[in-house]
């Protein structure tokens, strides 16, 4: 597996490292202790909703928090092939929504053909945006494209000001994602009654948690529009996962008990109750089966008797992975703490 150049020569680039350290107990107790004092142990799906795939970690940006530790030299890109499995099986489903992501998932050759097949089925389609991808030459008609599909794009602005965003995500990244949501609005999206829905995502910059998703959205809405003229639906706060870069990050820079300790003490028995991997089903680039991104990420496949890889699928299985036990971990704090944390913003 290629490793990016921020993690190259780092020890925490192996996920059996990340996992080791995720699993001290010093920081906070052992996640399944608590969820079981919640009557929340052992974790079962409540069924899928959402059939997500992640079509690869090549990404045109190098972000500091990011969780999947994509960037411009990443090799692990979904092929045809496995792409043609993932319809496959969403067809033997009436799973409503397909989510995909990466990486930057438009890099990947086969997005659109993704993206036109689930819409052939009749499934509403989510795009994982990183925005400065609209701008790339390559990308000229992706906007296009992406509203032609009626496609719901979610993208990620870490903050309403250049400097907390370059500082994330990399000077001058602002700027392009602002013009990128200018773009978006021009064809119609977060216009109101126009269907094209665009919603954004905000993380913290730093190790602490996000603020109140209702709050910070109001101010994104002012200052965005006040600013720059751009309107969006909704805004959806994610805490950001002890994984991959964050991780390094928290570990080099002292304050990786401190977070854990952060996020355990604020462990919400009903964010719990409602995390995301409960009616998500996370298909890997490679076509090995999750239940969720993050879970990939730290290369913990499903369990417990579910199969492990698309091409190992069939209609009794499905059922199956309806009722699957989840396998959980001290990096799902971050998924529980607080208003908790998922895909699509706050739970509670």
């Amino acid at each position: 597996m290629g490793l990016s150049l921020l993690a190259r020569n780092n020890p925490l680039a192996s996920t059996d490292e990340q996992n080791r350290i995720l699993a001290r107990t010093g920081a906070c107790p052992q996640f399944e202790k608590r969820m079981g004092q919640s009557g929340l142990n052992p974790l079962h799906a409540t069924g899928i909703t959402v059939f997500q795939i992640n079509v690869g970690k090549l990404c045109n940006q190098t972000c500091r928090h990011c969780h999947v530790d994509a960037g411009p030299d990443r090799q692990e890109i979904m092929t045809r092939e496995t792409a043609e499995l993932c319809i496959k099986a969403l067809a033997q489903t009436d799973i409503p929504t397909v989510d995909i992501t990466g990486g930057a998932p438009e890099l990947n050759p086969n997005f659109r053909w993704l993206v036109e097949q689930s819409r052939t089925l009749g499934r509403h389609v989510m795009d994982r945006c990183n925005l400065s991808v609209l701008l790339l030459p390559s990308q000229a008609d992706l906007a296009e494209f992406l509203a032609h599909q009626r496609v719901e794009v979610v993208a990620s602005l870490p903050y309403f000001r250049s400097s907390q965003t370059d500082a994330q995500r990399g000077e001058g990244v602002f700027e392009k994602s602002i013009g990128a949501l200018e773009l978006l609005n021009k064809l119609g999206y977060g216009v109101e009654g126009s269907g094209l829905i665009l919603n954004l995502v905000q993380n913290p910059v730093g190790a602490f948690l996000p603020p109140k998703q209702e709050a910070i959205e109001a101010q994104f809405r002012k200052e965005l529009a006040r600013q720059h003229g751009v309107v969006f639906n909704h805004l959806y706060t994610i805490t950001n996962m002890p994984i991959s870069r964050f991780l390094e990050f928290l570990v080099e820079s002292g304050n990786y008990e401190g977070y854990m300790e952060r996020l355990a003490n604020a462990f919400n028995p009903a964010a719990a109750a409602g995390v995301m991997c409960r009616y998500t089903i996370s298909i890997g680039w490679d076509g090995t089966l999750y239940d969720c991104d993050f879970n990939q990420m730290l290369d913990l496949p499903l369990r417990h008797g579910a199969p492990r890889h698309l091409r190992d699928v069939n209609l009794a299985q499905l059922a199956q992975l309806h009722t699957r036990q989840i396998a959980t971990g001290n990096h799902c704090y971050g998924c529980t703490a607080g208003a908790g944390s998922s895909c699509g913003g706050a739970v509670t």
